[in-house]
């Protein structure tokens, strides 16, 4: 049952992403920043269902910072070189409020899915069924 629950919850953490991702740029459109979508998202889809799991955590975190970071890149990519190696390599630009925003998404994609690690790995079933004691 464990596999099924973490496919969910990437499942969920893929929908989220994207959905982040589509969510920041229609708000930039509007003149409004919200990197922490992207990232952000990701971790509330993620934590739809619960896993056991501790590596789903870390993974989703990883990939709420990338996603950030793909997101800024394909919304003001640098204007000496905009490919996607020239960014990456100079990441130490990025303003301030642009790596905080990154980080708040980041850390909401990795909290929200430990958070409801925790409360599967505290004993309650994954399957619905409740323990008999």
């Amino acid at each position: 049952m464990s596999r099924k629950s973490d496919f969910l919850v990437l499942l969920g953490a893929v929908v989220g992403g994207l959905l982040g991702y589509v969510i920041f740029f229609a708000l930039a459109r509007r003149g409004l920043y919200g990197l922490a979508l992207p990232g952000g998202l990701l971790g509330l889809g993620a934590g739809v269902c619960k896993t056991r799991s501790k590596a789903i955590p870390v993974a989703c975190g990883v990939l709420a910072l990338a996603l950030g970071f793909f997101a800024e890149w394909r919304f003001a990519p640098f204007a000496a070189d905009g490919s996607l190696g020239y960014f990456v390599s100079h990441l130490h630009r990025l303003t301030p409020i642009t790596l905080a925003m990154i980080a708040v998404g980041t850390f909401i994609g990795f909290w929200v899915p430990f958070r409801r690690g925790q409360e599967a790995r505290k004993g309650e079933p994954l399957d619905g069924v409740p323990r008999i004691k």
